[in-house]
Order: C-alpha cells, then sequence, then structure tokens
C-alpha cells in the first residue's frame, strides 16, 4: 500500500542521511495538513542541514512553523543549518525570529503587594476627596455670583426640581414615616407596658422621630430616590455630550445643572422631614392607643411637655445639611460618568453608597457637637 504523500502545494518536510528538505507552500493554508508527528523520530544527534530550496511560498504562519521545526529539532540535539533559502523568505524568516525574540524579552510587571495595592487606594480616594472639594468650592462661588445677580437663575428648573424632590415624594414619606412611628411605638411600648409606664411612649415615640430617626430616615430615601436620579441624569447628558454642548454654547452646567437641584433639595427636605415628623407622630399615637390604651387626647396633651421647640428645630435644622450632601454628591458623581452606560449605573451605585454615609457620619457629628454644648436635653 502506498504511503500518503500531501499535494505539491501543501507544506513537507523530509530527513534522510544527516540531511533535511522543506517544499511546498509554507502558508496558513499550505500549513493546514502538516504532521509535527513526523518528527517524533528526530534524525541522529550532530550537524543537519536543513534545505529550503522547494519552499514555493511562506507567510507568517508559515515562518512560525518553520522556525518550530528548528527548535524540535535542537531540541533533539542537532545543529541546524538552514541552505538554499530563497532571499525574501529568507528575510521574513529573519523578521519573524526577531519579532519572536522582542516579545520573549518582554516582561510582565509584578502584580503590587497588599501594601502597595492600599497606597494607591488611599491615594485614589484622596485624589477624589480633594476633587469632590473642588467640586462644592465651584457650586458655592456660582451660587455667590447668581445671589448677586438673582435675574440669572434658573427659577423654571427650580420649581421644576422642587416638584420632582418634594411632591412627589410625599406618598413614600408618608408611608415610610407612618410606619416607623408605629415600630418604635410597637417596640418601646412592650417595656414600658412590663413597668406601667404608658404615658411615657410619648417622650420614646416625640424625641426619637423628630430628633433623630425622621430626619435621617427621610435623608436616606431622599438620597436614593433623587440623588440617584440626579446622577442618572447628569451622567446621561455626559454620555451623549450634552454637557460639552452647553459649554460650547456658554452656558454654564453648574449654573442648569447643579444650582437649581441644589436649592430646590435644601427647600424640600426641609418640609418633607417635618411632614415625615407629623406622619410619625400619627403612627406612634396610632399605636399607643391600640397597645397602650393611651388616647389621643392624652398623647397630644403630653406632647408639648416633652418637645420643645429646640429638639423641632434642632431635628429640622439638619435637613439643610443633608440636603446640601445629597445634591452635591449626586450632581458630582453625574459628572464623573466616562464611557457609556455601564458607567452611569456605577457612578449612580456610588453617588447612593457615599451620599447615605455621609449623612450618617453628619448626623452622628452632630449629635456629638449638639450634646457637646448640652442642647440634647
Amino acid at each position: 500500500m502506498m504511503a500518503n504523500i500531501p499535494p505539491a502545494d501543501h507544506a513537507t518536510f523530509r530527513c534522510e542521511n544527516g540531511a533535511c528538505w522543506c517544499a511546498g507552500d509554507w502558508t496558513l493554508d499550505g500549513i493546514e495538513n502538516f504532521d509535527a508527528r513526523r518528527l517524533a523520530n528526530p534524525p541522529p544527534s550532530g550537524e543537519l542541514t536543513l534545505d529550503g530550496s522547494g519552499i514555493q511560498a511562506i507567510d507568517t504562519t508559515g515562518a512560525l512553523q518553520l522556525l518550530s521545526v528548528i527548535a524540535d529539532l535542537e531540541r533533539a540535539g542537532c545543529v541546524v543549518r538552514l541552505i538554499n533559502l530563497r532571499d525574501k523568505h529568507q528575510a521574513l524568516l529573519d523578521l519573524v525570529k526577531e519579532r519572536l525574540a522582542a516579545a520573549g524579552t518582554a516582561t510582565v510587571p509584578p502584580l503590587p503587594n497588599r501594601l502597595e495595592q492600599l497606597g494607591r487606594q488611599v491615594e485614589f480616594q484622596a485624589l477624589r476627596a480633594v476633587a469632590f472639594l473642588a467640586f462644592i468650592g465651584e457650586a458655592s462661588a456660582s451660587l455667590a455670583r447668581l445671589v448677586l445677580h438673582p435675574h440669572r437663575f434658573r427659577w423654571r428648573a427650580l420649581f421644576s426640581d422642587m416638584e420632582t424632590a418634594g411632591v412627589n415624594a410625599l406618598p413614600i414619606i408618608a408611608l415610610l414615616g407612618f410606619m416607623m412611628g408605629v415600630v418604635i411605638a410597637y417596640q418601646g411600648g412592650q417595656q414600658l407596658k412590663t413597668y406601667g409606664a404608658n404615658i411615657f411612649i410619648v417622650e420614646l415615640v416625640a424625641l426619637t422621630m423628630l430628633r433623630e430617626l425622621a430626619p435621617l430616615i427621610t435623608a436616606i430615601i431622599v438620597a436614593g430616590r433623587t440623588g440617584s436620579s440626579y446622577t442618572a441624569q447628569i451622567g446621561t447628558m455626559q454620555v451623549t455630550e450634552e454637557v460639552d454642548a452647553l459649554r460650547t454654547i456658554g452656558i454654564r452646567p453648574m449654573d442648569l445643572l447643579v444650582l437649581p437641584k441644589l436649592v430646590a433639595l435644601i427647600i424640600a427636605l426641609p418640609l418633607l422631614t417635618v411632614f415625615a415628623d407629623a406622619l410619625s407622630v400619627f403612627g406612634g399615637m396610632v399605636m399607643a392607643q391600640m397597645l397602650l390604651d393611651v388616647s389621643f387626647q392624652d398623647f397630644l396633651d403630653r406632647f408639648p411637655q416633652v418637645v420643645t421647640p429646640t429638639s423641632f428645630l434642632l431635628g429640622v435644622g439638619k435637613a439643610p445639611v443633608f440636603a446640601a450632601i445629597i445634591a452635591l454628591v449626586g450632581c458630582y458623581q453625574g459628572f464623573q460618568v466616562r464611557g457609556g452606560a455601564d458607567s452611569v449605573g456605577r457612578q449612580t451605585t456610588v453617588s447612593v453608597v457615599q451620599s447615605i454615609f455621609l449623612v450618617i457620619a453628619a448626623d452622628a457629628l452632630f449629635s456629638v457637637v449638639l450634646g457637646g454644648v448640652g442642647l440634647w436635653r
């Protein structure tokens, strides 16, 4: 039976009596059926002549295959000497060999260690913090400029943002405020009922909700609802290059996109906080009557004795600070969007997380400072 002989236009390789021959097309198509197993029994070690005169055509794929054959022979102990290769084929082979050597010398940079990673992360966060402070400074300067020239303020954008951030948020604020009052009254009422101190449910609900929980929960809801929408809106405008278009026609993005949102939220959040105060107290009144037999009239009679104007105003007074934090973080993260829609989603998530973190941190700072000066009484 005759052995299968590849067609003449396919790459072939033979070894006999200390010499080897290459023939055919050493190209992508020509080496398709090249059988590397023929090197399973390499010639004896020593000097070996490789004749390339039979190679009709060669490309980079064929050159890589030919270099691989030579490398296999050298690993078998042969000293290969390539002869009779056409000048243009030799030039391509030398070029591929040079590129392989250059690629082989390239070193992969080592992965940074834990300490270096920590340092880079600290540096990145520090640069972000400085950039955020610069953004706050720019917003403050723009707001001062508009105070001096109020006719330049975007009043229509202000009223639209107040409706979005304030009026449209009333249902969810009402529901959450009422439920929080119910929960606080129920959890505390169980303990008060044990000691027969039912009437102290007024202190528990009123002071807890008006001083801390109502402003904090309202700010967190607004951060998730309104702050994220600020980031998504400005981020989408960044992706579609609308922000650049505003700068091109001479409109400051800070004046049109940031200040109306900032002022609207500073106005709306204290009003939402008062609304949450009322609904949470009402929820506590309902639960006090159902669980502790404290009537609405008894609750309302004791309420002014417990809640001083200072307690109420301190709770509401934190809302503008929370509003400024939420608006500035939301707008700043919107301007940080780069690329496409995935960046919008990523920065929106960062906006909500940072807003809630900074709001809680600010609330803790208020508690420490006000407690230190004796206002939490």
